[in-house]
């Protein structure tokens, strides 16, 4: 089911683009410079602070707050937060990695998980996901709105807390993935995708969604959707 859905979905939106995360730090400070922005936004915002600070460690930490908070201008909500960020993950990177986070991708995986999280913004989903486009940890890694395309598609239970919500969705799919690097990306940025345009939280659109007839949040009697669309697979 989880291959059909990733055809179905790549029919509707296309193929993915290709993913250029960069490293570990890279990809921290690309979740931290912007806030409930779309990625456009977020693209923007860090190109900023690239080209007018740069994004070395030594380069953030030697910048002032208002640079900083000039750079970060744009990229949303609370961005003296963001600027704290920032300070942060440059002061960890150069006081507990000495100021090299690729020396994390060659830890053992529990080892590196509990590295990455050190850093504000990355819980367990987001250390699994920089570790998988680092093709570092062979597994399909899900953010919000991936996740709840396959909990309303019948992957998985939710639960009390996030946690426990996102291992029971990933021991849900295990038997339908694989260990291809280039799967995974694809099936992460796929899903992502769908989550965003038309499965949101709030009134999504299952009358557009290429999925419907597959989908049992769609065949709810709650959603709205005329019968003749809600048919089951």
């Amino acid at each position: 089911m989880l291959n059909r859905t990733l055809e179905l979905l790549e029919a509707h939106y296309g193929k993915p683009g290709m993913a250029s995360a960069g490293g570990p730090l890279e990809m921290i400070l690309w979740e931290n410079v912007a806030y409930l922005v779309n990625d456009e936004r977020r693209k923007h915002t860090y190109e900023k602070l690239q080209k007018m600070i740069g994004i070395e460690p030594q380069q953030i930490l030697n910048t002032s707050i208002k640079q900083l908070r000039d750079a970060l201008e744009g990229g949303g909500i609370i961005r003296d937060q963001r600027v704290k960020k920032l300070s942060m993950i440059m002061k960890i990177t150069m006081d507990t990695f000495g100021g090299d986070l690729n020396q994390i991708l060659d830890l053992p995986t529990n080892k590196a998980m509990k590295a990455l999280q050190l850093f504000p913004g990355i819980g367990e989903p987001g250390a699994e996901k920089i570790l998988l486009f680092c093709r570092r940890l062979p597994v399909l890694a899900l953010e919000s709105n991936g996740l709840r395309v396959l909990l309303r598609l019948g992957f998985g239970t939710e639960q009390k807390n996030y946690s426990a919500t996102y291992r029971s969705v990933r021991n849900a799919i295990q038997s339908q993935s694989t260990e291809d690097y280039g799967w995974l990306i694809r099936a992460h940025q796929l899903l992502r995708i769908h989550g965003q345009q038309l499965c949101k939280r709030n009134s999504p659109r299952c009358t557009e969604c290429p999925l419907v007839q597959a989908c049992e949040y769609a065949r709810s009697p709650y959603t709205g959707i005329p019968a003749r669309t809600r048919k089951r697979k």
